[in-house]
Parts: structure tokens; sequence; C-alpha cells
């Protein structure tokens, strides 16, 4: 081959160096597989395919943060096929993205002030109170605060700037609307397999080591689909439930009514399924909130009706009490429910405890990280079975009290936003949406921990920003509109 001629691909492999160079790599990728198995063979074939991904992360920091809001949905169920801190790659890919930025800043400026509102200060605020939990004197293990306040508070700090900064424009939410749209019926397929076919070996392996505790009752499955746990599932297909079916009533594109009906319908059944009987709340509140926002009397009427009416089918009636789901759901309107008494009497301890502990027990040192990295400590042995509950038992009645005032001033402010100042309908009427199905997830978490976990804490998170931005995306539309 003449030197001067120009050297192609294919004949550079020709060359001794790379020769030598597949031959080791096919020797070591055929020893990683025999003793990794399929897991390390299917992420050898992955390999490539994550290298172009990393290459997108840092040269488009939009594409990074939809690998992050795609990823917040799979991350930790992939935890039941691949062993490992899978959790942390939200963490990583939020970082990444950041300093994505960062490095875009150089050719093109980045407008940070994009970031600057009062939710992005109430999240550093929240977010400086759990870091002042390094210092709380009661607090056991300053590992388990690393763990714990990432769903507690990191996400919230890194995805509300990020989602002023780059989720800025209303088109922006309409992707997002899809691609949720999209997870949640998956989510909901996925536990319709697990619910008339059966769960895989790797499902069943979880069951058999301590999933089954909570997920088999009386032999019935709680169906988890790809999520965390059943708990997890049944409030976000809930959440998924409220908005899409508010979606759907309004829309007038016949192709995205017919998917958000099914996206809604598929939410409602998924959370029936699931067995999570807080997870009635969510829509409950969230309709009920739906008929208020509307700001018309028969529509307050009617919600009311269909309110009362859902609570007499529950309350007072055995309809369809042979089917399990229903039956299931039923036992979260009595009373006198044994699991209801226990969690009252967990309370009453709890507040004996903390009457001296306006701070709390420190970050971490209740739920699964307390029996993990503090399993002889009175709260690690204490169940906390709710959001509220465990802001209260780490952080104390100031960190709860502190929380609550966030989100109720992100509800109060987003509903007088909506229903005073926002012209545009269609736009109205999505952001009515998110913040029912905001408040339906706020109230459903004094009966399970489900605000701060994946994939509900992202969507939220990006949720309060959407809502922050709802004037500024009623201005473009009027822009747009005039102009046209």
């Amino acid at each position: 081959m003449d030197k001067f001629d120009p050297v192609f691909g294919s004949d550079r492999i020709r060359s001794p160096f790379f020769i030598a160079l597949i031959v080791i790599i096919a020797i070591v990728s055929a020893y990683l597989i025999a003793k990794g198995g399929i897991i390390i063979a299917l992420l050898l074939t992955l390999l490539p395919v994550m290298l172009i991904v990393l290459n997108r992360i840092f040269n488009a920091p939009y594409f990074s943060f939809l690998i992050v809001f795609v990823a917040n949905f799979f991350m930790l169920g992939l935890n039941r096929y691949i062993p490992g801190p899978l959790g942390l790659t939200i963490d990583g890919l939020l970082i990444l993205t950041y300093l994505s930025l960062f490095f875009k800043s150089f050719d093109q400026p980045v407008n940070w002030s994009l970031a600057k509102s009062d939710l992005t200060l109430l999240a550093g605020i929240w977010f400086g109170y759990t870091l002042f939990q390094l210092l709380n004197p009661e607090a056991v293990s300053r590992i388990a605060w690393f763990y714990a306040m990432r769903g507690v508070a990191l996400y919230m700090i890194l995805t509300i700037p990020l989602t002023f900064i780059i989720m800025n424009r209303e088109k922006d939410l309409s992707l997002i609307l899809i691609l949720w749209g999209t997870f949640s019926l998956l989510g909901t397929l996925k536990g319709m397999m697990q619910q008339f076919i059966g769960v895989d070996p790797f499902e069943q392996q979880w069951l058999n080591e301590g999933g089954a505790v909570t997920h088999l009752l009386l032999g019935k499955l709680r169906i988890f689909s790809f999520y965390t746990d059943a708990g997890q599932f049944g409030a976000s297909q809930g959440q998924a439930g409220v908005v899409f079916g508010i979606l759907a009533l309004h829309v007038k594109n016949i192709r995205l009514r017919i998917f958000y009906t099914i996206v809604a319908l598929a939410g409602i059944y998924g959370m029936m399924i699931s067995g999570t009987r807080g997870a009635i709340a969510v829509p409950i509140m969230g309709f009920a909130l739906y008929f208020i926002l509307m700001k018309n009397i028969k529509m307050m009427i009617l919600g009311a009706f269909l309110g009362i009416s859902v609570f007499v089918f529950f309350k007072y009636t055995y309809i369809a009490q042979g089917n399990y789901q229903i039956r299931r759901m039923r036992s979260a309107f009595d009373p006198n429910d044994p699991s209801l008494q226990v969690r009252f009497e967990n309370q009453r301890m709890l507040k004996s405890y903390l009457a001296t502990r306006p701070f709390g027990g420190g970050l971490g040192s209740a739920g699964n990280w307390g029996k993990r990295f503090s399993p002889n400590t009175f709260l690690a042995n204490t169940a906390t079975d709710s959001w509220y509950v465990a802001i209260w038992a780490e952080q104390g009645i100031v960190g709860l009290l502190l929380h609550l005032f966030i989100l109720f001033y992100v509800l109060i402010k987003s509903a007088f936003v909506l229903m005073f100042k926002i012209r545009n309908d269609w736009l109205r009427f999505r952001m009515i949406a998110l913040i029912c199905g905001f408040f339906g997830i706020m109230v459903a978490s004094y009966g399970n921990g489900v605000l701060g976990q994946m994939p509900t804490g992202i969507i939220i998170y990006m949720s309060m920003a959407f809502l922050f931005m709802a004037e500024k995306f009623d201005k473009e539309l009027e822009l747009q509109n005039g102009q046209n």
C-alpha cells in the first residue's frame, strides 16, 4: 500500500496492532462472560451504545436530562436483574447533566438566571436543613445520612434548577407528558404480565429473598411491575390516572385524546392491582382538587356527588366484595383495620420519643436505611409507614413543619396562578392536571412513603418547576398566537 494513499478504516484494521487489539478484546470478553454469565454478556453488548449515550450526554444537556427522566422509571427495578447500587445512576446522570451545561457554556452562554425562582430558593433551604442534620447529635450513622438525603432533598435541589434551565419551553412540557404516559402504560402492561402470566425468575428470587413478606398477602400477589415495590407502583399509577384522565377530558387532538384515555384507564387499573390501599387517595383527592380549580358550581356539585358515591361504595356496601383488588381497597376505609391501629400505636410511641428531640433522630435513622446502618436503635425498629411520619421521626417537628410549608406553598401559589392568571385554556388544563396529580401524591404520602421515591420524586419536582413556569409559557403562547 502506497504511504501517500489515504488509509481507510478497513485498511487500518489489517495492521498488526489492531489485529492484536481485537484478539485481546475477544479473549477478555470471553473470560468475563464465562465468569459473569448472561449479565456480563448483556453489558458488553450494550457497551458501545453506552459510550454513544455518554458522548451525547456531554454534548447535549437536553438529551442528558431526558435520559434522567427515562432512567428514573427503570433503574431501581433493574436491581432485580443486575445487582449493584443502580440508584446512584440517577445521581451520576444529574451531575453529568450539570457538567454538560458547564462545558457547553464555553461555546455558548448558558442562562443560569432562568433557575432564579422562589421554588429554587425553597429547595435550597430544604437541602440546607438536611445538611444541618449532619450535626444532629442524635444521628447514629453519617453513611445512612448520605443514602437517605438523596431522595429527601438532593434530587429536589438538582432537578428543579435543571428543569428551569433546560425544559423551559411549552413544547418541553408536551414531550415530558408523552414520555410519562408511555412509561406509565408500559408499567401497567408489565404489571398485567405479573398478574396473568406470573413473575419471571429474577422477580421470584426477589420475592424469595424477602419481598414476599409485603407482596404476597393471603396467597395474592401485590403487583409491583418494574417499580421498586407495589406501594410506589400503585401511587405512581394513581397519579398517572389523575393527570392523563384530566388531559383526556380537555385535549382537542383526537390521537392525543385516545392516548391520554388509554394511559388514564391503565393507570387506574395498575393502581387497583397493586393492592396499595393508600394509593386510592391519589385519584380521590386529585379529582377533588380538579373540580375546585374548574371554578364551576355545577362541576363542584358533580365532583362532590362522585366523591360521596365512591366513599359510600367502599365504606358502606359490599358490592364486588368477591374481587380481591376491590376488597383490598375497601379495607382502607375501615377505621378498625388492624394495620391502621398498628400505625397509630407506632405514632404514639414516636410522639413520646420525639417530645424532647425537635430536630428528630437523624436523617437515615428510620426505615430501611436505619435497619441497614443502625439496626439496634429505636427508630430503626419502629415502622414509620408514611413519608411525613418518616420526616417527623428523622428530622423532627421543625423539619416536618418546614417540609409541609414548602409543599403547601407550591400548591397554593400554583393553584392561585392557574385560577386567575393563565389565559390559554389548553396550558391551564395541563397545569391543572399536574397540580392535581401532585396533590394526590401529597395526600397519599401520609399512608406510604412514596413522595421521595423513583419515579414519583423526579416527576413531582419537575411538575413543581413546570407549574412555576406557567405564566412564562402563557406569555409565549400568547405571543405565538398574536404572530399567527
